[in-house]
């Protein structure tokens, strides 16, 4: 894809989050666009920084850390970009996360919170985190079932070297995007709930919504929406 065509998508998609956000009543500056930038390879992800984005999400570790190095060395001299991991982490592989994520997502149990916080611990340093929350119940999901949420989220905030700062989730696929609407609404409702019980807790983000969806879920809370087919068009092959 040519700058001219990325820019362009990229413009597109900021448009109508800003139309989305402004159909709720709430200000564009309020919904973070992370660009998805999995099988893509570090020449785009330059490319479409050049464009203006400076968050890119990532959904497989193996794939993420190499990227991240060659990105930042292509933009170079410029502040390498964020990065947020979008996609299941295995307990095993927390400790390499750390080296290249600014936020991860996808925290779906107290395992996994628990081994990423001995990590930050040892690495000095707080990582901002997401609760994936399993909302419609499929199997085929990850994530934390409603009902687990409450005895999970406090033993999560508990944690040292982690700053849970809300949740996060995956719709299912639907034809139309209004058949998901219910399940952003939920997800939206779970944080109001867990923010009224827990008012120490800092629970500001929702992070719903993709390239099919996010303008629904913009208008029911998303912060926080996780695009990339409609910036880099249809998934590659990346090889590290």
């Amino acid at each position: 894809m040519n700058r001219i065509d990325l820019q362009s998508r990229i413009t597109a998609v900021q448009e109508r989050i800003a139309a989305a956000a402004r159909r709720a009543g709430r200000a564009p500056a309020a919904v973070t666009l992370v660009a998805v930038s999995k099988t893509h390879g570090p020449e785009e992800v330059a490319a479409a920084y050049a464009c203006g984005l400076r968050i890119f999400g990532e959904n497989r570790v193996e794939e993420a850390g190499p990227k991240t190095g060659a990105v930042a060395a292509l933009v170079a001299p410029a502040p390498a970009p964020a990065w947020h991991m979008i996609g299941t982490v295995q307990s095993r592989k927390a400790a390499e996360v750390l080296p290249w994520a600014a936020m991860v997502h996808s925290v779906d149990s107290v395992k996994l919170a628990g081994r990423l916080s001995r990590f930050c611990v040892e690495a000095g340093r707080e990582l901002p985190i997401l609760l994936e929350v399993n909302v419609s119940g499929e199997l085929s999901k990850h994530g934390f079932r409603p009902e687990e949420l409450p005895g999970s989220l406090e033993a999560i905030a508990a944690l040292p070297g982690l700053h849970l700062q809300g949740l996060m989730t995956m719709a299912p696929i639907a034809d139309d995007p209004e058949d998901v609407r219910p399940v952003f609404a939920r997800l939206r409702g779970l944080r109001d709930t867990l923010a009224a019980c827990y008012p120490q807790l800092d629970l500001r983000h929702l992070s719903m919504g993709m390239t099919d969806d996010f303008e629904v879920a913009i208008e029911e809370g998303a912060t926080m929406v996780r695009v990339g087919r409609a910036i880099f068009g249809e998934r590659q092959e990346f090889s590290c």
